[in-house]
């Protein structure tokens, strides 16, 4: 649906039915599928056919919010799992091995700075860090002949720091290495990787994709332009001995090989599927994507504006905020917004911060972020606890910091909730 804007193929996209049939999309509760000959079956085994073999790997249901969800971003295929770290795992274990290292943003997810620098370590993958403060011959010197991939987040979780994909991919790309970009925060309504240079988008759909905190899931979806034979990918360029020798980039072309790798062989093994029911309420939620994410955007600004000029708090961090140093990044680079996710400080430091979140009455504690309902966390002490006080710094996160899920309620009632909550945490 090439043609159509972004908030026609959310609704529109994916699912395709015919004459007489459903016209919302069905739920395929089935793990298996007939065949009317083992040699039909077997061809489906040999990737020789397209079709079902077993919901582990595909089905119909998932599949349609696959094939919308990689027209969204503008990609040549996707792939749904069970979770947002599945899709990360999976993502990278299915171009690298033992002694290959790839490099990644600091500022980026606690769970997946422990996914990269605790986990992938002990599968003899090195993950090598790029701070802030580093300059491009720093950054350049972290590639090696055994690097595989660079890895940010279009919106960092919770530094909200902006990826600069200007900066990036070309030093990715003179290394022969493809960039990978976690556009959870921004959403392809808010920023399209793809056409800034990005070759793999990985997606937690738990958050504003989903949008109501009711399913967990992930996604990777490929980008289909990244010249995979170059001599760095021998995954995708030789025989694949648990596929009778199928070679993906010969057979299935450099657009679609590293989606059908992770698709056949490690979906196969990992068994980390996202079920039918929850791809259906999956995409029920992104049929109100666009709608959902413009108000987001527009009620996080109000609040950032709102405490940037409040007495009780000592910082504010969002994107578009003028004095925000990602400022220009964010104009640059992300579509109309910047989400509804708020980074602060209350004064009084990290007591005053615990005391303003138990004495919001609107707004809700929880370990989530970005649905339809005003949120905040202390990542601090929750989300990123497992980090050491060196990553904490790299990863943007002092001890006084806040993170405000702005969600779609009136913002007239979310600010007048963090109005009396901070009146309380400084008494």
């Amino acid at each position: 649906m090439s043609k159509y804007s972004i908030e026609t193929k959310c609704i529109q996209s994916g699912y395709k039915p015919g004459n007489g049939e459903p016209r919302t999309l069905p739920v395929n509760i089935s793990t298996t599928y007939k065949y009317d000959s083992s040699e039909h079956l077997g061809k489906l085994f040999d990737l020789k056919v397209d079709g079902h073999m077993y919901t582990r790997i595909s089905n119909p249901t998932v599949a349609c919010v696959e094939d919308k969800i990689a027209d969204l971003e503008g990609g040549t295929g996707a792939l749904l799992t069970s979770s947002g770290q599945a899709a990360n795992l999976i993502a990278i274990l299915n171009i690298t091995s033992a002694g290959d290292n790839i490099v990644s943003m600091s500022s980026i997810y606690g769970g997946t700075v422990n996914l990269f620098a605790v986990t992938l370590k002990k599968m003899g993958i090195e993950t090598r860090f790029v701070t802030e403060n580093m300059t491009d011959d720093e950054v350049d010197a972290l590639f090696d002949d055994r690097t595989r991939l660079v890895f940010g987040e279009t919106i960092a979780n919770p530094a909200l720091t902006v990826f600069d994909f200007d900066r990036y991919v070309p030093i990715a790309h003179k290394h022969g290495v493809p960039v990978m970009i976690d556009n959870t925060f921004a959403t392809p309504i808010l920023c399209k990787p793809f056409e800034l240079g990005a070759d793999i988008v990985i997606h937690s759909t738990t958050k504003y994709m989903d949008g109501h905190a009711t399913v967990v899931g992930g996604v990777i979806v490929d980008g289909g332009r990244f010249n995979w034979d170059n001599g760095k990918y021998p995954e995708l360029t030789t025989p694949d001995t648990s596929y009778h020798g199928v070679v993906y980039t010969r057979d299935f072309g450099c657009d679609k090989a590293y989606i059908t790798k992770a698709r056949v062989q490690l979906m196969r093994d990992f068994g980390v599927p996202l079920s039918p029911m929850s791809s259906f309420i999956l995409n029920l939620g992104l049929e109100t994507l666009a709608l959902r994410v413009e108000r987001h955007s527009e009620n996080a600004m109000k609040v950032a504006d709102y405490l940037s000029k409040s007495d009780k708090v000592s910082w504010v961090s969002y994107p578009l905020l003028e004095n925000n140093k990602e400022y220009e990044k964010a104009k640059k680079y992300l579509n109309g917004g910047a989400s509804g996710v708020i980074s602060f400080g209350v004064k009084g430091g990290r007591d005053a911060a615990v005391k303003f979140m138990d004495s919001l009455k609107l707004a809700a504690i929880v370990v989530h972020v970005a649905d339809a309902r005003t949120s905040v966390l202390h990542p601090a002490s929750t989300t990123h606890r497992q980090l050491t006080d060196e990553q904490l710094v790299n990863a943007g996160i002092t001890p006084d910091l806040v993170r405000l899920s702005v969600g779609i309620e009136n913002v007239n009632d979310i600010i007048a909730d963090i109005e009396q909550a901070l009146t309380e945490s400084q008494k």
